[in-house]
C-alpha cells in the first residue's frame, strides 16, 4: 500500500497529461470509428458496428494504458530515478514493488473503464445489464499485459527495445485482435496469432458481457487464459525485480 501511494502521490501532480490518452482519446475515436466508419459498414455479427466496437475498443484501451504504464516509467524508476533501488533499503520488499504498482495501472485502467462505459450508455451502446462486468475483464487485460511487460522492463539496460514492443506487439495486437473486425476473417494461417494475444480473450469477454451474447470459448477458457498470463507475468516480474535491485 505504501508503493501505491507513493505512485498515486505522482498521478495527483501529473493526471493532466493522461486526461486525453485515457478518457477523450477512447471517446474521439468511438465517435470517429463507431459512428462515422459504422455509418458505412452497417452491422456486424447482426448488431450495428457501433454496438460491436465498443468492447473492443474499451479492451484495447485498458491493454494499451497497460504496457504504457509498465515501460518507461518501471526502466526510469530503476535506472535514471533509481526509486526501486531507495524502496529496497527500506522495509518494503520485491512483492510489495511488483503488487503496487500494478494495482496503480489497475487504478488507472479502471477509472477510465467505468467513465467509457457510462458515456458509451448514454449511446445506447450496451444491450445486456452483463455490462457492468467488462471493468473486471478491463482488470483481467490490464494484468496480463502489465505483468509481463514490467518484468521486461526491468532486464532491459536501454529504452529503445520500448519501440520494438510497440512495434511488434502492441499495434498488432489491437489491429488483428478482433477489436474492428472478427478474427475469422483473418487467414488461417494468421488466425492463432491473435489467439495468443491476451487483448482477443478480452474483447470477446467484453463483447459477450456488452452484447449478451456466449463467447466462442467457453468464458472459463477466456477468464483462464488471461489468469495464466496475468500468474506467469507475475512471478517472471518478481524474479526481474529482484536480480535487477541486486547491483
Amino acid at each position: 500500500m505504501a508503493v501505491l501511494e507513493r505512485h498515486l502521490v505522482l498521478y495527483r501532480r501529473l493526471w493532466r497529461a493522461s486526461v486525453f490518452s485515457s478518457f477523450v482519446l477512447p471517446v474521439l475515436f468511438l465517435l470517429s470509428i463507431g459512428v462515422g466508419v459504422g455509418g458505412y459498414v452497417g452491422e456486424v455479427g447482426g448488431v450495428d458496428y457501433l454496438a460491436w466496437i465498443v468492447p473492443g475498443v474499451m479492451a484495447s484501451t485498458a491493454f494499451q494504458t497497460a504496457i504504457g504504464e509498465s515501460t518507461y516509467s518501471v526502466l526510469g524508476d530503476f535506472k535514471w530515478v533509481r526509486s526501486y533501488h531507495a524502496m529496497r533499503a527500506t522495509p518494503v520488499g520485491i512483492g510489495d514493488m511488483v503488487v503496487g504498482r500494478l494495482l496503480y495501472v489497475l487504478f488507472r485502467v479502471e477509472i477510465a473503464a467505468i467513465v467509457f462505459l457510462g458515456i458509451t450508455g448514454l449511446f445506447g451502446a450496451l444491450h445486456s445489464v452483463w455490462a457492468v462486468l467488462t471493468p473486471v475483464v478491463a482488470a483481467l487485460v490490464t494484468l496480463s499485459a502489465a505483468a509481463p511487460v514490467m518484468a521486461f522492463a526491468a532486464t532491459i539496460e536501454h529504452d529503445s527495445y520500448f519501440a520494438l514492443l510497440f512495434r511488434f506487439v502492441m499495434i498488432p495486437s489491437t489491429l488483428f485482435a478482433g477489436v474492428f473486425f472478427p478474427v475469422a476473417q483473418l487467414p488461417d494461417l494468421v488466425r492463432p496469432l491473435a489467439y495468443v494475444s491476451p487483448l482477443w480473450h478480452g474483447v470477446e469477454l467484453s463483447r459477450a458481457a456488452t452484447l449478451g451474447v456466449a463467447p466462442p470459448w467457453p468464458v472459463w477458457t477466456h477468464g483462464g487464459y488471461l489468469l495464466v498470463c496475468s500468474a506467469a507475468g507475475l512471478w517472471w516480474a518478481y524474479a526481474a525485480f529482484g536480480k535487477r535491485l541486486q547491483d
